[in-house]
């Protein structure tokens, strides 16, 4: 007689064993229309799932955010099923739910092309208007492998053959059509609904191994409903629109080539930029009391062994073998992250605990390998800058050095037009260095310093550092996007590894714990994520050209020289433009560059030695003399902390 359990703490008794239909169905009439699937004992189950012990029940539906991955999941059926309809002799191989949408990969001679995505869009709202229920089967192993080999479906049949001894295969059925899947599903193809939309099409190979056979990849998305599918779709144009890498050509500030892959060749307005938001860091850090140093490029593998770097990431170093003094061949490695190098400043000389906590920072150049796939402008790249510290303090001193980075943090994403974010807490990861007591240590120091700090966070099952846990925080952008940038990481094992160590009040010798945190993360993904944000249109303390001085007439040319001169002395970043243009074609260029602010000069402001402001890409315009519209810029144009500093 099971005794279900439900979200609010009621309990309902059943006879026997009972699926989730029955369950819902008991509760009423209501529920058992909106139930898509279950969760019982934390597991998700379908609504079909006999139940035959005491469990806690969890019914899912539409409006709960696990719908949104089994209608993918679903939608990525019918997709398969839609493309063996219409195109016989197709094999099917994978297709996952993933974020924002699924994909299909297939086994065919000719590549799909997006021509192919009207009819196969159609025929996919042909069956999940069929309304098939989705009924599950368990096979035995052999005869699944001989019935997917019987109908040419080779890549099942491999799947199977490749699933542990003791593993149950399960078979799901849409109707006629079917297909080797875990599950769970909803209950029949008409869950998934016709908010979806088939986006693109790739090239991937069987299993992700180039030796194998290149398939056809088939992407999707798919909503709860319309409504959220045209604000995701809105989300993409307006991505599109935004794209760091075409304003980035637009504006003149980089440009990547394939002499340098990975690697950004950064223009003088685009160097205008970084150094702009290098120096705002710089202020701040020094105002919080980090000590800024430098560290090598290029280190001996014999460090990156001693770190635990070596056996944990050294798929993601770049190596040079070169033949030392003694003629004998050394390996050294271009540094991935400036840790280990921050240890060794830590370890020079004896170390009271008077000077802690010691902040030390570093606008640390770091270089790791990532596919050629994986790039992405300047956001996904292999050399970049870390806005990189480590903060070496005792146990005691973790909540109130966590409280003090929170606050910077919170100030800097302000300033730079982030107001909120989130917080993720990532614990423990499968491959990891350091004892199970020694995570025990750090993750319950990081939560109390989260509790300290007034934290809230999400917990991250198993994505923390391989030596620590970690705080990740999130950004979100103007167009509702999330971007993981800074961190704070609590490490018990290198300091150990690396032997560092202070002279404690008692005269003992003692291992600081080691901080690890960034606020910005990389320079050059950051800077992508601001243009992003702002589209281009940056604020004028940011704007890499903050100001051009634009001539009408050739004769007023001696004094928009003077005038810019004026305001470049004040600090600001100033153009001029004297070039024999009608007004209106240089508003329509400088709106395109993407400057903030024209400062527009004819005979009348000549004359009375003043200028005309217009604010861009807007119509508005304020006359100014010389000396209040340098005045007043110079105060716009100041970064924030200088501001607030005044």
């Amino acid at each position: 007689m099971p005794a279900i359990t439900l979200p609010d703490g009621s309990v309902r008794r059943f006879d026997g064993p009972v699926t989730g239909t029955e369950i819902a169905q008991a509760i009423g009439p209501g529920l058992a229309r909106a139930a898509l699937a279950m969760q019982v004992d934390g597991r998700l189950h379908d609504l079909a799932h006999r139940i035959e012990h005491d469990a806690s029940v969890r019914f899912i539906t539409r409006k709960d955010p696990e719908a949104l991955e089994l209608i993918r999941h679903d939608a990525a059926h019918v997709l398969a099923e839609a493309v063996q309809a219409l195109y016989p002799g197709t094999q099917v191989t994978i297709g996952p739910p993933i974020e924002n949408g699924f994909y299909y990969d297939f086994a065919r001679n000719e590549p799909f092309t997006p021509e192919d995505f009207p009819a196969i869009e159609a025929k996919m709202r042909e069956i999940v208007a069929r309304d098939a229920p989705f009924t599950r089967e368990e096979w035995d192993r052999e005869e699944a492998i001989r019935f997917f080999r019987e109908r040419g479906e080779r890549y099942k049949a491999e799947i199977i053959q490749d699933l542990p001894r003791d593993e149950t295969i399960s078979v799901y059925r849409q109707g006629e059509w079917l297909d080797l899947c875990r599950g769970p599903h909803m209950r029949s193809t008409g869950d998934v609904g016709t908010a979806f939309k088939l986006m693109k099409v790739a090239g991937a190979y069987w299993r992700g191994d180039h030796r194998n056979a290149m398939l056809s990849r088939i992407y999707g998305t798919a909503w709860r409903d319309q409504k959220e599918l045209d604000a995701y779709l809105h989300q993409l144009e307006e991505a599109e629109r935004r794209d760091h890498r075409r304003i980035g050509r637009e504006m003149g500030l980089f440009h990547l080539q394939e002499e340098a892959v990975g690697s950004v060749f950064w223009h003088p307005k685009g160097w205008r930029l970084y150094r702009t938001v290098e120096d705002y860091m710089r202020r701040r850090l020094d105002a919080a009391g980090y000590q800024e140093v430098r560290t090598p490029q290029l280190l001996d593998r014999r460090l990156w062994e001693a770190s635990g770097h070596w056996e944990k990431f050294r798929e993601h170093m770049f190596l040079a073998r070169v033949e030392d003094e003694d003629e004998r061949d050394r390996v050294l490695a271009l540094k991935p992250m400036n840790c280990p190098c921050h240890v060794q400043i830590f370890n020079q000389g004896l170390r009271s605990y008077r000077e802690l906590p010691l902040r030390m920072a570093e606008f640390g150049a770091c270089h790791r390998y990532e596919p050629s796939g994986a790039l992405h402008g300047i956001m996904r790249v292999r050399a970049f800058t870390q806005d990189d510290a480590h903060i070496f303090c005792t146990e005691e001193q973790i909540a109130g050095e966590t409280v003090r980075f929170v606050e910077l943090l919170s100030s800097i994403y302000r300033d730079l037009g982030f107001p909120e974010f989130r917080v993720k807490f990532s614990d423990r990861p499968a491959n990891r260095a350091g004892s199970d007591a020694v995570w025990d240590q750090a993750e319950g120091a990081l939560r109390e310093a989260c509790r300290t700090a007034g934290v809230e966070y999400t917990l991250n099952p198993g994505e923390g550092a391989f030596y620590g846990p970690k705080l990740e925080f999130v950004l979100r952008d103007a167009i509702g996007r999330d971007w993981q940038c800074g961190t704070l990481q609590v490490d018990f094992v290198l300091p150990e590894r690396l032997g560092a160590e202070y002279v404690a009040e008692d005269g003992t010798r003692r291992r600081p714990v080691m901080l690890h945190r960034a606020i910005l993360g990389s320079f050059e993904r950051f800077l992508g994520i601001l243009i992003e944000q702002h589209a281009g249109r940056f604020p004028l303390w940011l704007a890499p050209v903050q100001v051009v001085v634009a001539t009408i007439v050739d004769e007023v040319a001696p004094f928009a020289r003077e005038a810019a001169a004026a305001l470049q002395a004040a600090g600001l970043r100033v153009e001029l433009d004297l070039r024999n243009e009608k007004i209106n074609r240089k508003v329509v260029d400088h709106i395109e560059a993407r400057v903030p602010v024209l400062a527009v000069v004819g005979r009348r402001e000549a004359e009375e030695r003043a200028l005309v402001l217009r604010r861009l890409p807007g119509r508005e315009q304020e006359a100014l003399p010389l000396g209040e519209a340098v005045s007043r810029l110079a105060v716009e144009g100041s970064p924030p902390d200088r501001v607030a500093a005044a």
